[in-house]
């Protein structure tokens, strides 16, 4: 299916639209006729990739707009921990609800919410970070992503998230800090 969205985008549509504008050209009389009839082409082909495009600016504007509305981190408590807790790049891993073990004094759920399925999609994506001793949330993170609504073609599809540092392992940086 993909390959013949790819012909019929990508070969079809301009051929057709370069064969009508060959046969007006050649009808055309006067000189203005005819560079009308190549701006027409020239403004049809434009059109046409334009708004082939566009169902993907409209996601990725939604996505902006649900981002500027609550993305982002939110800490609402802070942990102290020594260094030994962190590691080489300064971060903590802190296992997810599922992996944690009554041993573990942190853990995080996640949850990912499909808004729409399909080509594109759009999802948020939600970090929580909890403490096990008293189940206080101390932090959470929303980020919203788009990704597919490109033309067929071969190449690897476009996507779109925000905010930047709206990961789990952002949210733990902020979340956990080093007792020096």
């Amino acid at each position: 299916m993909s390959l013949l969205l790819f012909i019929f985008y990508w070969v079809v549509i301009p051929l057709l639209v370069l064969l009508v504008t060959i046969w007006l050209f050649s009808r055309a009389k006067s000189p203005l006729i005819k560079l009308l009839v190549v701006a027409s082409f020239a403004a049809v082909l434009w059109g046409f990739w334009w708004i082939a495009g566009g169902e993907q600016r409209q996601f990725d504007q939604q996505v902006g707009e649900l981002c500027a509305k609550d993305g982002g981190v939110k800490v609402y408590a802070t942990v102290r921990l020594p260094t030994d807790r962190f590691d080489k790049y300064g971060g903590i891993r802190i296992p997810l609800k599922r992996d944690a073990k009554t041993s573990d004094d942190y853990y995080y759920e996640s949850s990912m919410t499909y808004l729409k399925t399909g080509n594109p999609e759009m999802w948020k994506l939600h970090f929580k970070v909890y403490r096990r001793s008293d189940n206080k949330l101390l932090g959470e993170s929303i980020s919203y992503a788009r990704r597919g609504g490109d033309l067929p073609g071969p190449w690897h599809e476009s996507s779109f998230g925000c905010p930047n540092g709206a990961d789990i392992s952002d949210l733990n940086k902020l979340v956990f800090v080093k007792i020096n």
